[in-house]
């Protein structure tokens, strides 16, 4: 059975907003960024087993991007929450809720 993806609020914001930077600096990189995205949340939906980054948060990092999303996955109801589609390259005391 296959997880559903649910983007929380806060990680829609960092996706949008990471896609208007690469929206500024070209043409083509906002649409890689975005097939990125799709290729990780396909992956995610098929198995979100990846690494466990502090307590019940996992991570996954996005390929060519210095982004990570960040989640957590509800077994009972098949559900992965993206609570963060962090830049790695940020403070790493930033991190989401990782003992913050």
């Amino acid at each position: 059975m296959e997880y559903k993806i649910f983007v929380s609020p806060k990680a829609q914001k960092e996706i949008y907003k990471s896609i208007e930077y690469y929206n500024q600096k070209s043409s083509y990189a906002p649409n890689l960024f975005i097939n990125e995205i799709h290729k990780i949340f396909d992956l995610l939906s098929v198995n979100p087993f990846y690494n466990v980054r502090y307590k019940n948060i996992r991570s996954i990092p996005i390929k060519k991007f210095p982004f990570s999303f960040y989640f957590t996955i509800d077994e009972n109801k098949k559900v992965v929450k993206i609570i963060s589609c962090f830049h790695e390259k940020q403070n790493p005391r930033k991190r989401p809720n990782l003992g913050n």
